[in-house]
């Protein structure tokens, strides 16, 4: 095997993949390389930065994945749009840019699971707020020195005062955060915006950092495969290595002490399957070499809308 160059690719430069490369860049000595298939989120790119222009990124294929859903019977066998960022800040960049958190019980009901019992809510909580400066204030729930800038929509105009009237007459509270201590209830929420701009993921941990010398970025560079050592039944199997093509179509190979796979929910699944990760029967059909037979990758995604 080729002497590795990096000591992780990330794979993926959108929302978990930037800031992996900022806190795993912060060791000098440590190589980081981030691959990403899409376009850089270019300064002047009023579509991405300009929050009036979210519209247009989205369903557009130079900067969205454009996926759709196969026919669903129960809907008349429309396909479902499913909108994946496909520039550097992943769906980050194109998003509708409001922020709110989970509901505490979702986290709850996760440590429920077996291996899971560090994904409650008092275990992530720290991590929420060291990642967010919340110019609103707030209470011991928000963060104030985070990369991640967010504003508060201002709400004052009489649209939202007759809403917010609306809402408590018809028996719901209002809240003052709805990422604060009490989050059931209607309020103004939170924006990933400051001064005007959109705050990607790209902006709060890559912008800042980009010219550390132990981190390259290389956008347009789709990674196909996952490259694994130890493939027999004697061997522990690990991840060595990718195999990615750029714009100019030509595949290369880059080897790593750490891979981490951040391609999102559609694509870091399809990216393992490809690498040979998946349901063994499936793979098999496609003529892809079984690494191992992990019948869950690529099932049961739900999508919140």
């Amino acid at each position: 095997m080729p002497k590795s160059i990096y000591d992780t690719v990330i794979i993926g430069g959108g929302s978990a993949g930037c800031a992996l490369a900022n806190r795993l860049s912060e060791d000098p000595s440590h190589k980081v390389l981030v691959l990403e298939a899409g376009r850089p989120d270019y300064i002047w790119d009023i579509f991405i930065h300009m929050p009036a222009g979210l519209t247009f990124p989205i369903g557009n294929k130079y900067y969205d994945w454009c996926y759709e859903s196969e026919p669903e019977p129960f809907m008349n066998n429309r396909r479902i749009f499913h909108g994946r960022g496909k520039v550097l800040g992943g769906s980050s960049s194109i998003n509708g840019m409001i922020f709110q958190r989970g509901n505490p019980m979702d986290y709850q009901r996760w440590a429920g699971d077996s291996g899971m019992g560090n994904w409650d809510y008092a275990h992530c909580l720290p991590y929420f707020k060291r990642m967010e400066n919340c110019l609103a204030g707030g209470d011991d729930f928000r963060g104030a020195d985070g990369p991640l800038i967010m504003e508060r929509g201002p709400c004052e105009n009489p649209l939202f005062s007759a809403f917010f009237e609306a809402v408590q007459e018809a028996g719901y509270p209002l809240t003052a955060d709805v990422n604060g201590y009490k989050q059931e209830g209607f309020a103004r929420f939170d924006r990933n915006i400051h001064r005007g701009r959109r705050m990607s993921a790209a902006r709060a941990y890559l912008h800042p950092i980009k010219k550390r010398p132990n981190l390259t970025i290389q956008c347009r560079t789709l990674t196909t495969k996952i490259l694994f050592e130890g493939k027999n039944p004697t061997a522990q199997t690990r991840a060595v290595g990718v195999e990615f093509s750029r714009s100019q179509g030509r595949s290369e190979k880059v080897y790593a002490g750490e891979i981490i796979c951040c391609g999102g929910a559609i694509n870091s699944p399809q990216l393992l399957q490809l690498s040979g990760i998946g349901n063994a029967e499936d793979l098999e059909k496609l003529g892809i070499d079984v690494v191992q037979d992990l019948p869950g990758v690529g099932e049961n995604m739900q999508d919140h809308l």
